[in-house]
């Protein structure tokens, strides 16, 4: 277990949760907001992408109330991003999450994790800021966001290919 708060609950992704992402990003309903509806995942797919062993970002499972209902990863940025971002010198950390179980959306959980997973990279990873890029289309996100304490930072049109359209993005920062 990375960390609990109340009913949630972040572990690290384990083997078997393979079957997990497969089902959530086969789901119209999730790929709508999270790769896209024209980007489903086989199995085959999961294992590639989350199962990489070359790559260093945290991969994990949200359960919330004993149930796993989502996804979360972490990882620090790389200095080609600092750069880009402006972000030279600190310790920053970049979050991507989503809930796969749609029947638990709209219930504050979304709020929950991103505060508790700020709270845990602000402490135990020392982070001086977490970042996100959440597309400016996705309001929910952004008003979910924005209530967890992130700001507003930057524009980034055409940042991100979503159902075949390069779609704008905002850089949005939690600063400790």
């Amino acid at each position: 277990m990375l960390f609990q708060n109340g009913k949630l609950l972040v572990r690290l992704l384990e083997e078997e949760d393979q079957f997990l992402l497969a089902k959530w990003l086969s789901d119209p309903e999730v790929l709508k907001y999270y790769e896209g509806r024209d980007n489903p995942f086989h199995l085959e797919k999961v294992r590639n992408v989350f199962y990489d062993p070359e790559d260093e970002t945290m991969k994990c499972i949200i359960v919330f109330d004993g149930k796993e209902i989502g996804y979360i990863q972490f990882y620090q940025l790389d200095a080609e991003a600092k750069v880009e971002y402006g972000y030279l010198n600190e310790n920053v950390y970049g979050i991507d999450q989503f809930i796969g179980e749609a029947a638990y959306w709209n219930k504050g959980i979304g709020t929950l994790l991103v505060t508790s997973m700020v709270t845990y990279l602000l402490e135990h990873e020392k982070a001086s800021r977490v970042v996100m890029d959440p597309q400016g289309w996705n309001k929910r996100a952004l008003k979910c966001y924005e209530k967890c304490g992130f700001k507003k930072v930057k524009f980034l049109p055409k940042h991100e290919l979503h159902e075949g359209v390069y779609q704008d993005c905002w850089l949005i920062e939690y600063i400790r």
